[in-house]
């Protein structure tokens, strides 16, 4: 089934279960979210493809998003506003309509394919493994922009996945991928290897944290 959604081009890869902040300063999205707030309090997120996530054109998006449903707004002086969103489901951007200040587009949903299971949960038992391990790491280096504490793993399969994703401290683009992927287990494949690589080069930096936590202790 195709629906129209206004589609909110932004420098950055929103998962299906994952939470969207955002600060509502430009005039046409004040008016697409003073539009959507009249009805259902639905929009599509999805990453930029070509062009700036503020002033000027209303840039270009890669056709795979998420939609979003806003779940708080604060308002504030001349119209402006903060919202907070949680992502739902995969959509593909199928037309593009330019008749108004912001995008709009013809979506459909994009359903994630869940076959071979077994494969799945298989897969799954190791990458959990990797995703603790780049956490922890991450912590002990203090470099997470997360609280660790806050972070519940999930149980189901889709919703770790994304989560997973969703942690890693790479650049947007290479997360585009994972969102794009049509089935679970490409999608935790995906996830596996990016979590390996960041992982081996954990593992290269760590010794030298280690050494310079040390020369400034000697120094104090």
């Amino acid at each position: 089934m195709i629906n129209k959604l206004p589609i909110f081009p932004l420098n950055t890869v929103l998962f299906p279960g994952m939470p969207l902040h955002l600060h509502i300063f430009e005039n046409r999205y004040k008016l697409m979210m003073q539009q959507i707030l009249l009805h259902e309090p639905v929009f599509g997120v999805a990453l930029i493809r070509r062009g700036n996530e503020s002033l000027g054109a209303v840039p270009e998006p890669h056709l795979v998003g998420t939609t979003a449903r806003v779940t708080h707004v604060e308002p504030l002086e001349d119209g402006r506003m903060n919202i907070s969103a949680i992502g739902e489901k995969r959509i593909q951007i199928e037309e593009q309509y330019h008749d108004y200040p912001y995008l709009i587009a013809d979506v459909q949903e994009y359903n994630v394919d869940f076959h071979r299971p077994l494969d799945i949960y298989r897969r799954l038992r190791s990458l959990r493994k990797q995703v603790e391990y780049y956490l922890r790491t991450l912590d002990r280096m203090d470099t997470m922009e997360i609280d660790l504490s806050q972070i519940d793993m999930p149980d189901d399969p889709l919703t770790f996945l994304f989560l997973s994703a969703s942690l890693l401290q790479i650049p947007s683009p290479e997360k585009q991928p994972i969102l794009t992927a049509p089935s679970a287990l490409e999608i935790c494949l995906a996830v596996e290897r990016l979590y390996r690589r960041e992982n081996a080069v954990l593992r290269d930096l760590l010794p030298i944290t280690a050494d310079h936590a040390r020369n400034l202790a000697m120094w104090n």
